[in-house]
This record gives C-alpha cells, sequence and structure tokens, in this order.
C-alpha cells in the first residue's frame, strides 16, 4: 500500500482500486497510474492509500469507514468478467454502497459500479471508442446531482473527455440518474444520490497516455490502423476540458 504524507489537519483519506497494471510508459512518466489519480483527484492535506485489486489487494472491511471516498480506475479487463477479483469488487462496491460511502467509478469502474448495484453493462455496439469525444450534459439536472457543478461558471451543455472504451453501460441500475450521453455512448456519466459517480470516459488522462494507449492497442493488433489513425488525429486537435473534470470529481469527493 502506497501513501501521500499528510501535510496539515485535514485527514481527508481516499482510496484507489486499481484495477489495471503500471504500464511501462506510466510507470516511467508518471511514476505509475497512482501519481496521476493522485494529481488529477487529490488535494494538499490529503492521504491517499493505493489498493492493487487487480492483483487481490483489498482493504480491510474493518478500515472502510475510515476512508472519505474510493476511486475505481479504468482496466482492460472486462467488468462482466468473472474472475474472482472481479466478484469480490463487485461484493466492496455493494457495501460501500450501503455504507453511502463516495465511490466514484472510471470507465471499468464505471461499468463495474454499474454491475454491481444492479445495472446491466457489456460490449459497446457501436465498437471502440477511442480518441476525444463531446459529452452532452443532460438539462434538468436534480439538486444533488446539479451540485455537482457548483465549482464551474454554469452547467455547460457539453464537455469533451478522453475515451478509451469498448464496453459500456447498457442499463443503469434502479435509481440512477443519466448525467451526460454522447453520439457514440447511451450513458458517459450517471449518478446514484449524492454517493456514486460514474465517469465513462477518462479525466484523469493527459493527451500523451492516450497516445501511448493507441501505440499499444496498435501494436497488438487490439485496433485497426484506420482507428488508431482517426485517435491520433483527434489528440492532435482537440483538447479534453480536464479542468473542469477535475473540478466536478473533486466536488463529488469531497464537496456534497
Amino acid at each position: 500500500m502506497k501513501e501521500v504524507p499528510q501535510r496539515d489537519h485535514e485527514n481527508k483519506r481516499f482510496a484507489l482500486l486499481l484495477a489495471a497494471r503500471d504500464s511501462e510508459y506510466v510507470k516511467k512518466t508518471y511514476g505509475g497510474y497512482f501519481n496521476v489519480f493522485v494529481a488529477a483527484f487529490g488535494e494538499e492535506g490529503e492521504r491517499w492509500d493505493l489498493f492493487r485489486v487487480v492483483e487481490g489487494e483489498f482493504p480491510d472491511m474493518k478500515d472502510l469507514e475510515n476512508y472519505d471516498g474510493f476511486v475505481v480506475s479504468g482496466s482492460p479487463y472486462d467488468a462482466y468478467g468473472n474472475d474472482t477479483w472481479i466478484i469480490k469488487l463487485c461484493f466492496l462496491l455493494q457495501i460501500l454502497d450501503s455504507m453511502a460511502k463516495k465511490v466514484l467509478g472510471i470507465c471499468f469502474g464505471h461499468q463495474v459500479l454499474s454491475r454491481a448495484l444492479g445495472g446491466k453493462v457489456g460490449k459497446a455496439c457501436t465498437g471502440w471508442d477511442l480518441g476525444i469525444r463531446k459529452v452532452k450534459i443532460v438539462k434538468d439536472l436534480p439538486p444533488l446531482v446539479s451540485r455537482l457543478f457548483e465549482d464551474l461558471d454554469e452547467i455547460p451543455a457539453s464537455l469533451s473527455i478522453i475515451e478509451c472504451h469498448q464496453d459500456e453501460v447498457w442499463e443503469v441500475p434502479l435509481g440512477a440518474n443519466v448525467i451526460a450521453h454522447s453520439e457514440k455512448t447511451g450513458v458517459e456519466v450517471f449518478a446514484i444520490e449524492d454517493h456514486i459517480l460514474g465517469i465513462q470516459g477518462h479525466p484523469e488522462y493527459t493527451k500523451d497516455i492516450l497516445d501511448n494507449i493507441i501505440d499499444r492497442l496498435l501494436n497488438s493488433q487490439s485496433i485497426e490502423r484506420g482507428l488508431a489513425a482517426n485517435a491520433k488525429l483527434m489528440v492532435q486537435i482537440a483538447e479534453p476540458d480536464r479542468k473542469c473534470w477535475g473540478k466536478i470529481c473533486r466536488k463529488f469527493l469531497k464537496g456534497i
């Protein structure tokens, strides 16, 4: 378990449930995905713990109450798979939901949150979504959800985000609100009350991380050359709204 030392007396504590192994590029450039997430969502004085759930490392059930929030990362694995660690993760997410703990799910995390809480996930009908995509924010959001945007000047009509997935949420859990959708994906963002938030895209990714992933997917023949070329072009000409997404995620984890 890795920690960020506390620097003041806020005593906020968060856990990253890492569902992917560090790529060589991310290790070399950022020191691992843990540092990418803390840079995106962490703030001065907080403690962040790392649990590599993909390797079977989970927080102690007796320690869950001591956390202010949890983040579930993306993963190359299928959220609908039955690997032991995925089943265990689903069980943990059900417990956290029953405790009304803040849980932010990103990409795979978004999907596995939906699965664990009664939604349906599977392969995207339209195939890979890879690049930078504009997602449309739903109008007339419930008050608890609209508060996510309080740190922005106004609720935007749309926001751009880095996408890298071939699975999606087919149906959200009972009681969930769909917050955003896109031409490619029907459920880009969903929320349950004020403690569950799922985001299909990657608010934590930088463009260079996406660029490296595109290269690796192409080299492993996981994607076709044309898809890679289009995604590379998007990286060059488009910008994700990383600052806005960062504010939304921090507001969710710490400000509602």
